[in-house]
C-alpha cells in the first residue's frame, strides 16, 4: 500500500505523530503541508492527513488540503488524525473542519495526542495550560498505543 502522510503543525506534535505513523508503514512518504512540494495524490493508494487542533480548529493548511483534494481523497483509503491536548476532540472536530463526505469516507479518525512545550508556547498558551491541566512544564499525551491502533485499523480497512 503506497501511503502519503501529510500534516500541518504549529509546534511539532503533528510532525512527531506523522513520523511515528510512517515508522509503522514502510515506504510511506511524509510531507509538511507548509513546505509545498506535495506529491500527486494519484500516485498513492492511501492518504493520511493530520493537523494540530486548537480550540476545536485544525490548522488551516490541513483544512485547505482536504477541501482542495476532496474529490480525489474520497477515492482513496483515507485516515484522519488530530494532534491536541484535549481528549474530547472526536467526530465533531473532524466534521467541523473537513468536508463531511471526506469525513464519512475516512476509514479511521483519531486524536493521537499532543505536546505542550512551554519553551515554544506563548504567554496566553502557558496560562491556559496551567489553569486547565494544573501543570506548567513539558507534557506529552502522544500515545504509541493509539498510533498503533490507528495504523492497524487503516491497514484492516
Amino acid at each position: 500500500m503506497k501511503t502519503l502522510i501529510v500534516y500541518a503543525t504549529k509546534h511539532g506534535a503533528a510532525k512527531e505523530i506523522a513520523e511515528k505513523i510512517a515508522e509503522k508503514i514502510p515506504g510511506s512518504t511524509v510531507c509538511d503541508l507548509r513546505g509545498g512540494n506535495i506529491p500527486a495524490i494519484s500516485d498513492f493508494d492511501c492518504i493520511i492527513v493530520g493537523g494540530s487542533v486548537y480550540a476545536g480548529s485544525i490548522r488551516k493548511d490541513a483544512k485547505d488540503f482536504v477541501k482542495h483534494h476532496a474529490g480525489a481523497l474520497k477515492l482513496k483509503k483515507i485516515g484522519l488524525f488530530v494532534s491536541g491536548m484535549a481528549k474530547g476532540e472526536s467526530e465533531q472536530t473532524f466534521s467541523a473542519n473537513f468536508p463531511i463526505d471526506v469525513v464519512a469516507a475516512a476509514k479511521v479518525k483519531a486524536n493521537l495526542g499532543g505536546i505542550f512545550n512551554p519553551e515554544k508556547a506563548g504567554g496566553f498558551d502557558k496560562i491556559v495550560m496551567k489553569v486547565v491541566t494544573k501543570q506548567s512544564g513539558y507534557m506529552s499525551t502522544i500515545s504509541d498505543e493509539q498510533i498503533e491502533k490507528f495504523v492497524e485499523a487503516l491497514k484492516d480497512a
